[in-house]
């Protein structure tokens, strides 16, 4: 039995850590035994993950620069005697690093969930970010890139070809399957009706998600749900700190009676069933999971750029639509998108790119990586690159 501790900076519903989530449901537990370590709180998504059974422990890190959070994290590696300790996202990957090699834990690995072009999970990948995260990486064993586009940045930033591996984010698309239920219950207690034509967002809310752009965008639309039943709606799921520069904004273009702004919720699935179309407006990302969701939910996409797609031109998915970052693009495309007047609208089936991320093939990555390290990955239908 190999014993895994997962560390991560925090448990709000974003898309790394319903990652990490995914995968403790899913490491076979006849081989791998897990435990998570939040840097900060737990919150709910630990609340859920501790009912299914995984030890959560919260070291109470205050800020970025708390470092007596370092020794208490050393104290629970070593306590816990790990094989593997297993870091999520940027603060967590330089502080749990460090204290799994000062515990001398046998096999550290990290996933980079969060880095895109210029930045890294909203921080500027400054000279002084990329010094820290370069030394801290040196202290790993393995480093995994969630898609091949953050493979070429972690080379671009001189992360060691041999101790890099691509292992993609994963998806349970029967998670994501459309229930009419489940969709007259989310709209029930948002109160919108069954015929008004909903477009929405899922993820964590900051401005590196140009989720201005959407709420603009939806106030340049002249869409209706149906002709004298009133405009359409606009959902978005999730929380951050641009929320309220969102809501003032949604307020001055005269869209806040129309705008939902759930915060996080760990009914994702029921959120997209809500929907009728799903939009992501985000120029930078690292993988596009939200994208990959809204799709096994079988809805019609709009996007701006999401490596999950762009980097398989050679399974695009139907119904999807890549727009430049221009709002006039945005708002005819919301016009142009296909509606009925059913309570109850007909979904597509998920499309091929939906299976090529499921989640049992990189499962099964990630265990012959705990085990033996980079070179042990093999690739599963094309998607795992190891660099040498």
């Amino acid at each position: 039995m190999t014993r895994v501790l997962h560390v991560i900076t925090g448990l709000e519903h974003g898309g790394a850590e319903r990652q990490l989530a995914l995968l403790l449901d899913h490491l076979p537990k006849d081989r791998v035994e897990c435990e998570v370590a939040v840097l900060t709180h737990a919150g709910a998504l630990g609340a859920g993950i501790r009912a299914g059974g995984v030890p959560v422990h919260e070291i109470g890190m205050r800020s970025n620069r708390d470092a007596a959070a370092l020794p208490r994290l050393v104290r629970l590696i070593r306590k816990g005697r790990y094989d593997v300790v297993h870091t999520h996202l940027y603060r967590a990957c330089v502080y749990g690093r460090v204290a799994a090699w000062l515990a001398r834990t046998p096999r550290i690995v990290a996933t980079e969930h969060s880095l895109g072009d210029g930045h890294i999970e909203g921080r500027r990948t400054t000279p002084g970010v990329r010094a820290l995260y370069r030394a801290s990486e040196r202290l790993g064993h393995a480093t995994v890139a969630v898609s091949p586009s953050v493979t070429r940045r972690l080379l671009d930033w001189g992360v060691r070809p041999a101790r890099l591996v691509t292992i993609t984010n994963a998806i349970d698309a029967g998670a994501f399957a459309f229930s009419a239920e489940r969709r007259a219950a989310v709209r029930g207690a948002l109160g919108i009706g069954p015929e008004e034509f909903v477009v929405g967002s899922t993820g964590r809310l900051v401005p590196s998600k140009s989720l201005d752009l959407l709420v603009r965008a939806f106030a340049g639309t002249g869409r209706t749900a149906r002709p004298g039943s009133g405009d359409g709606r606009l959902l978005i799921v999730g929380s951050g700190p641009a929320r309220p520069e969102l809501e003032e904004l949604a307020e001055n273009l005269g869209v806040a009676g129309r705008t939902h702004f759930t915060g996080g919720t760990a009914d994702v699935p029921g959120m997209l069933a809500a929907m009728d179309a799903y939009a992501a407006p985000s120029a930078h990302e690292t993988f596009g999971l939200g994208v990959l969701e809204a799709l096994a939910a079988g809805l019609p996409v709009l996007y701006r750029t999401c490596p999950a797609i762009d980097d398989l031109p050679s399974l695009m998915a139907p119904r999807v639509q890549r727009l430049p970052s221009w709002v006039a693009a945005w708002s005819a495309a919301l016009d142009a998108l296909p509606r009925t007047e059913a309570p109850t609208p007909a979904r597509a089936a998920p499309p091929p790119l939906v299976g090529h991320y499921a989640v049992e093939a990189r499962i099964a990555q990630l265990v012959d990586l705990y085990h033996e390290g980079p070179a042990a990955v093999r690739p599963v239908g094309g998607s795992a690159l190891v660099a040498t």
